[in-house]
């Protein structure tokens, strides 16, 4: 039996692909255990500066909770009474900490159909590189359910508040080319070019200064919910972390010199 997520390292650069394809790489316990732990891996590893993050086959990137395990545990939680969503605190939860919380760039190449958790996946990630067969669907209440996997806060800073209360409450499958016109996605390509461009952008970004990256993702996250005051203080605190950089040196030497910086990620 083949493992459920996949771990591939290429340089600086980790790639992680969900790897149930023959069920739309829909996530079961083992797949979410498997896929929180991973990413949590990649955050933590001084070694990897950028994540891709995808699907396996050509149908999915993710569908989202496996629904058909989701019913054995709704019949369990009704003969014992347990509550049958502790997969949010115990799985989504800590999974999409790692993934939107690092100080890397993160970046997900979307292959096919992201729904429900899956399209959470993938709009937690910086850049969204989408094939043009591929589509979103948030398809929470479609199963009676709310957001979860930081959907919430996601879309509605993707998309607007108006754009996302209309993609959760009335859920459709959003194709690519307006996935690119709403934000959703990052560019737009030909589905036979995706693993390729997506891995060389991910490269790419693997290969810059990533404690400036880090930086620039912490002051977007906090100004979001700060005041100004507040966010030029923090500007202050991280343009002193990027400034005492390695990177930082380096790139100033480079830009003097009139040569290519390259980039050690510290």
């Amino acid at each position: 039996m083949s493992d459920p997520v996949r771990y591939e390292l290429d340089g600086a650069l980790a790639v992680i692909t969900i790897n149930r394809p023959d069920a739309m790489n829909a996530l079961d316990v083992a797949t979410k255990v498997a896929l929180r732990d991973t990413v949590a891996g990649a955050a933590a590893d001084p070694a990897v500066r950028a994540v891709l993050l995808t699907g396996a086959g050509d149908r999915a990137f993710c569908v989202g909770q496996d629904l058909k395990e989701h019913l054995g545990l709704l019949k369990r939680a009704e003969e014992t009474g347990e509550g049958a969503l502790r997969t949010v605190a115990e799985h989504y939860n800590p999974l999409l900490r790692s993934l939107a919380g690092m100080r890397k760039p993160t970046i997900a190449a979307v292959n096919g159909v992201a729904a429900g958790a899956g399209a959470g996946l993938a709009f937690a990630c910086d850049f969204r590189i989408v094939a043009d067969t591929a589509g979103f669907n948030t398809s929470f209440v479609g199963v009676a359910l709310t957001a979860d996997s930081g959907v919430s806060w996601t879309l509605p800073r993707l998309v607007g508040h108006a754009r996302a209360t209309e993609l959760l409450m009335l859920p459709r499958t959003v194709k690519a080319s307006e996935a690119l016109t709403l934000g959703l996605a990052t560019r737009v390509v030909p589905a036979a070019e995706l693993a390729e461009t997506a891995r060389a952008f991910a490269a790419e970004l693997a290969a810059g200064p990533t404690v400036a990256y880090g930086a620039v993702k912490e002051s977007l996250a906090y100004g979001a919910s700060h005041s100004l005051s507040e966010l030029l203080d923090k500007e202050d605190e991280l343009q002193t972390l990027a400034g005492a950089s390695e990177d930082h040196t380096i790139a100033v030497r480079a830009f003097v010199a009139k040569e290519t910086p390259r980039y050690v990620g510290r």
